[in-house]
């Protein structure tokens, strides 16, 4: 059984932390320009009104980026720049040749969480936004930028100016724990320089005497190949500080870096969002996305969504909802459903992936589901969108979970959402569907239902999908 976990509070924003309303008028300003660049990809491009390449591909090519230039009287280089910024900040979408506004961009004049969620996600791409300098190795640049919030953080704490240096210590001891917890231990020559802090496993590693006693005489093990010292993180830490300010989260010069208002906020967001995770109700957070969706599968409704957001939080969203989507396309529907009821929860940001699965056929009447709500039809109305064959195709696959997982006056109950208005024509129909499971939840119905008539006239129905008359 998971155990009862306390409750700790979430941290509270810091002292001075403007209004919402505030925060999000700095992140309009800041984005200004990617919003501006978003709305003329939205006029310009697109189905018959011309695309960003020859190729088709909605991505700014030379020539694109100077027709935008020229009609926003700003530089390729500009344009460029805020075009980039725009697609990581979800104000403008690329699908295929199509490049489309973003929702965010829908909501930007009458949202501020909109605004704000546009905001963090660019916060969250800094590496990207503002790509590392050449020469460093790719393992180097994943250490810092795995160390970097730990670094943002001491800067929130410290609520003001931090030299540079201070910022270079922690970043070196925060890396040289990463390699520790990878068991990468530096047993290389290091120089006296002090940006290569000696690591504290160095003495206790080394001999301080030739082995003696039994067995000395004997060839000695091999030591553990060295791995190559610290790299220099100065340069790094001077590229992460300046993609940083790039993007708004600091100010950095005179050798000194200080958190904006925006930053301050969006690190207490992160520190919230670890304590909301860590508060896991059912205690499935650190499971994978199909054990803990069966977790879930037993939790009410406002408990499993408590669950979900919890999990979401303690993993980037990317993954997380190609987790979930993987999980979807397994064998047991009812892990169908609550991937998609999760995905619900993940909101906006699932729906580039929900959109490029809507043709696979196992998703496609859950994902055209989702699609339709997420774009603001009311849930109860939603099934519209579905041709009769995908309806049918959804009933099937709900009454296979309700037959795996349910009970069995639940499946005949389940007849009722039938969109057939005879037992005989949705029969038909479910022949006619092709589902993997139509027998077993023919099999399962009939010996259920208590009419003797209609569950003989669903067991002939099996029978015959069974042996393909």
């Amino acid at each position: 059984m998971n155990q009862q976990r306390s409750r700790r509070p979430a941290p509270r924003p810091p002292e001075g932390t403007p209004a919402p309303a505030e925060l999000a008028r700095m992140a309009r300003s800041r984005l200004a320009g990617a919003a501006r660049v978003a709305r003329w990809a939205d006029a310009a491009l697109g189905p018959g009104r011309g695309s960003a390449t020859a190729a088709g591909q909605a991505i700014l090519s030379d020539t694109t980026a100077e027709w935008a230039a020229d009609d926003l009287g700003l530089t390729s280089v500009q344009v460029r720049a805020d075009w980039d910024t725009a697609r990581l900040a979800g104000l403008v979408e690329v699908h295929g040749d199509i490049a489309r506004p973003g929702w965010r961009l829908r909501a930007w004049n009458r949202d501020d969480s909109a605004v704000l969620r546009g905001w963090v996600a660019l916060f969250d791409a800094w590496s990207l936004a503002h790509p590392e300098p050449e020469g460093h190795e790719p393992t180097a640049v994943g250490e810092v930028v795995s160390a970097m919030p730990q670094v943002l953080s001491f800067l929130q704490l410290s609520a003001g100016p931090v030299p540079v240096p201070q910022l270079l210590d922690l970043l070196q001891q925060r890396v040289t724990e990463l390699r520790t917890e990878r068991c990468e231990v530096d047993y290389g020559p290091r120089s006296p320089d002090p940006a290569h802090p000696e690591p504290q496993l160095r003495a206790a590693a080394a001999p301080t005497s030739a082995p003696t006693g039994p067995g000395a005489d004997e060839a000695p093990l091999a030591p553990l190949a060295p791995l190559a010292p610290l790299a220099p993180l100065a340069p790094l830490l001077d590229w992460a500080l300046r993609a940083l300010a790039a993007v708004g989260a600091l100010t950095y010069g005179e050798g000194q870096a200080t958190l904006t208002p925006l930053g301050s906020w969006a690190v207490w967001v992160k520190l919230e969002q670890i304590c909301v995770a860590a508060q896991s109700p059912a205690g499935n957070i650190e499971q994978g996305a199909e054990d803990m969706l069966r977790g879930c599968a037993q939790l009410r409704p406002n408990a499993a969504r408590a669950e979900y957001r919890a999990w979401l939080a303690a993993r980037p969203v990317g993954s997380a909802v190609t987790e979930l989507l993987d999980a979807a396309r397994g064998e047991d529907a009812l892990l169908r459903g609550l991937a998609f009821e999760a995905l619900r929860v993940v909101g906006a940001p699932a729906e580039p992936e929900v959109r490029t699965v809507h043709d696979e056929p196992t998703l496609r009447p859950y994902a055209l589901l989702w699609l339709a709500e997420h774009e603001g039809a009311d849930p109860e109305d939603a099934h519209g969108v579905l041709t009769r064959s995908e309806a049918t195709w959804l009933w099937v696959d709900t009454a296979a979970a309700v037959a795996d997982h349910g009970e069995a006056p639940l499946l005949v109950r389940h007849l009722e959402s039938a969109v057939q208005p005879t037992v005989p024509a949705l029969l038909n129909e479910v022949r006619a569907v092709g589902h993997p499971r139509t027998v077993q939840v023919l099999v399962a119905l009939a010996a259920a239902h208590p009419d003797p008539a209609l569950a003989k006239a669903v067991r002939r129905a099996a029978f015959q999908v069974h042996t393909g008359s």
